[in-house]
């Protein structure tokens, strides 16, 4: 689902059970100590890197982890890593081609009561009320500032929090569009997203490119 939500200059890997592969010291200390359910998410994801990597024509490589979680990725590449139960995913890119990515996916259920009203201003609130079922609006508001979260870090090194970003989602195009609410130098104040449902897993990507 993934790879529907990204422009052909990123290349994806995506699964719905868990991959091995040798983690590497770096990778590791990232994961430090984490419960095994915890683990083979990381794995999986790492797995998914090194295959997205290569499919990109690179080596594979180490990923270790940044102070906040971020994956550190080989030098020219820009990428962002997922995982949710029964799905991981992983996005990589040129850095010459895109300036960074974002995407995240979360199962596809309402969030738990009060978590909306958390990371989801009145106007968001509003604007997701007036959409029909079918689609936990809430879960993907979740999503989508998170995926927006994930292609802004790497520009900015800055943490980022859901009352920064204002998201409206277009149900009929299945895309979003994020506008920053605290300045970010280096990062266009407006970005767009797309977003996909399937198989019990909602999507979203964010894509900053090069233009």
């Amino acid at each position: 689902m993934i790879e529907q939500l990204v422009p052909a200059t990123v290349t994806t890997v995506a699964t719905r059970g868990d991959l091995h592969t040798r983690l590497s010291p770096a990778e590791l200390r990232a994961l430090g100590d984490a419960v095994q359910s915890r683990r083979r998410e990381f794995e999986t994801g790492r797995a998914c890197a090194r295959d997205a990597l290569a499919r990109l024509g690179l080596p594979a490589a180490s990923v270790a982890g940044g102070a906040r979680g971020e994956p550190l990725w080989p030098r020219g590449v820009v990428g962002s890593i997922t995982h949710c139960d029964r799905y991981r995913a992983c996005a990589v890119a040129r850095a010459e081609d895109v300036r960074s990515v974002g995407i995240d996916a979360e199962v596809h259920a309402p969030l738990r009561a009060g978590i909306l009203e958390a990371i989801a201003g009145d106007d968001e609130r509003r604007a997701l009320a007036a959409h029909g079922g079918g689609v936990c609006w809430d879960r993907l508001m979740f999503s989508a500032k998170e995926a927006v979260y994930k292609a802004c870090f790497p520009l900015t090194g800055r943490g980022m929090g859901f009352e920064d970003v204002d998201v409206r989602i277009d149900p009929g195009r299945f895309s979003f569009h994020a506008r920053l609410l605290v300045e970010h130098a280096g990062v266009p104040a407006e970005l767009p997203g797309r977003w996909g449902v399937a198989g019990g897993i909602v999507a979203t990507a964010v894509v900053v490119g090069r233009s």
